[in-house]
């Protein structure tokens, strides 16, 4: 952060020392104390080398919390590969009640989000998230025996309460640690684990399907039972792996975590800093829970018209995950042949969401790599449309273009609200309203793909377009509102309007304090 001739400046003359050996909650008292006091200022840490204490955050955090949603999306998705693999011929279901297993999940997963998100902060993440993973686990394994199409549809509605709680916690949870031009890589490389759950998916299933007779179960049996069972212990390990809050890392030393915690509650104003205040008078933004900031995220116009973006990107983010398999098998693959013809689509897809995330950091933007985005899985899903059933390979160049489109702006599109979010409390909130209200999109893309439509499934295929088209345009909307309010508040700060605020009024605005500027 600072010069290699900078002297380092002694952090405790005129600070308390920080409470080290106590609870959890005086540690984070103290170091808040700290972080906000008054003489605290950019220049307090600036011996500090922010790149260091970046890296050892991304190699403790980040590993665990894609290994975590790496397996939620591999128990999510995993039902595709057990279907060809003789699933639906076993429990004697039709094409449309396959499609109500689906379906089912995503009614579940998206009523639970918000009160999980809530109870995140309180109950700690590495308690909360672990304990959710144990019962996700224990779910996916008793699948594994379920003899009839009620009881899978049952242990998919108990999969979707249990694992509701994992993404959209880990999405705020990485905001508790990064500041806004940090958070998309993070986000990317946390859910590029999807991707890499896809192709691990098929390998798993390709080698499991061996199985098929060991111990009197069929092979789609036993990809439910492995795999859930290596939910369970890997849960079980992350109760001691997983970190709770920056104030209490204990990787960082008492320093590092002052300077992560003042970074992050200054961000939303720091860029005003040198122009709008007086050095020293920046406002920390309030991260106390309040019922008032659950209405404020409910009441937010920007996440209603986000979650329409949302759709764009996770209509055809579950058409692929959940169909993907059954896709390439009917354009004339071998079950075998199209478990593997999943893994280059995923891995390549992988590879670009941390590279778009990378870019669109630096770039300091978010709308026009989503658009970007949006409009390839267009032309991939066209081409699926326009490809004759002759011609298998260029359906499976449609979806491969498709996929490698959808995984770079997933994480885009939640970093991109997380970002104009202001308050740990209404971004906590609005981010579970996004994901939750948003991941309906799963239970419709889940009847997309009827067992009728195939070999071409160009209903599938035209519905994900349609839903393309509904995210762009409300990107297109969001983009022009952010502009013209980011332009009005340009004038009433010039104005000098925002002198009328107390600082605490200026925090308790959040992301509609005139300071406050929207991220393109």
């Amino acid at each position: 952060m600072a010069s290699p001739d900078t002297p380092p400046t002694t952090y405790y003359d005129e600070k308390p020392p920080i409470v080290e050996g106590k609870s959890q909650a005086a540690q984070i008292d103290s170091i808040d104390a700290l972080a906000t006091a008054p003489t605290t200022t950019a220049a307090t840490f600036a011996h500090l080398d922010e790149k260091k204490i970046l890296r050892k955050m991304d190699l403790r955090l980040i590993p665990m919390l894609a290994l975590l949603y790496l397996l939620s999306f591999l128990d999510r998705g995993n039902i595709g590969n057990a279907k060809i693999e003789g699933l639906q011929e076993d429990l004697n279901m039709t094409g449309p009640q396959y499609n109500w297993t689906l379906t089912i999940f995503f009614f579940s997963y998206a009523a639970f989000e918000v009160p999980s998100n809530l109870l995140l902060k309180k109950l700690r993440p590495s308690i909360w998230l672990p304990a959710i993973m144990v019962a996700w686990g224990v779910v996916m394994t008793l699948m594994g025996i379920v003899q009839s199409y009620s009881g899978l549809l049952a242990a998919r509605f108990f999969l979707g309460v249990a694992e509701a709680g994992l993404f959209p916690g880990v999405a705020y949870y990485i905001t508790m640690w990064y500041c806004r031009h940090e958070a998309q890589l993070r986000q990317a490389l946390f859910f590029s684990a999807a991707s890499v759950a896809g192709a691990f998916s098929g390998l798993l299933a390709y080698g499991i399907a061996h199985m098929d007779g060991v111990g009197g179960l069929e092979g789609w049996r036993w990809i439910f039972i492995l795999e859930g069972i290596l939910t369970v212990l890997v849960a079980v390990s992350a109760f001691f792996v997983l970190y709770d809050f920056p104030e209490t890392a204990s990787f960082l030393t008492s320093e590092e975590r002052a300077f992560v915690v003042w970074r992050l509650k200054y961000q939303a104003q720091a860029q005003q800093a040198s122009t709008d205040t007086a050095p020293g008078t920046l406002v920390a933004q309030a991260d106390e829970f309040r019922w008032q900031y659950v209405r404020d995220a409910f009441k937010d116009w920007q996440i209603w018209v986000n979650i329409l973006v949302y759709w764009g990107i996770v209509c055809p983010l579950y058409g692929i995950s959940l169909f993907l398999p059954t896709i390439i098998k009917n354009i004339g693959y071998t079950s075998s042949t199209a478990q593997l013809l999943t893994v280059p689509i995923y891995i390549t897809a992988a590879c670009l969401a941390v590279a778009v995330a990378w870019w669109s950091d630096k770039d300091g933007r978010r709308s026009p790599f989503i658009g970007t985005c949006l409009v390839i899985m267009m032309v991939g899903f066209i081409l699926c449309i326009a490809a004759p059933t002759s011609k298998p390979g260029l359906v499976y160049a449609g979806v491969f273009i498709a996929a490698c489109a959808l995984y770079p702006a997933f994480p885009g599109n939640i970093t991109w609200l997380s970002n104009n979010l202001a308050g740990s409390g209404k971004r906590n909130c609005g981010m579970a309203i996004q994901i939750g209200v948003g991941n309906l999109a799963g239970a419709m893309a889940s009847n997309f793909y009827r067992q009728k439509d195939a070999p071409s499934y160009h209903l599938g295929h035209g519905l994900e377009i349609g839903f393309i088209v509904l995210g762009i345009v409300a990107l297109l909307v969001l983009v022009v509102n952010y502009r013209r309010i980011n332009a009005k508040r340009e004038r009433q700060v010039a104005d000098g309007l925002h002198n009328g605020y107390t600082p605490e009024e200026m925090s308790a605005l959040g992301d509609r304090a005139l300071t406050f500027r929207y991220i393109l």
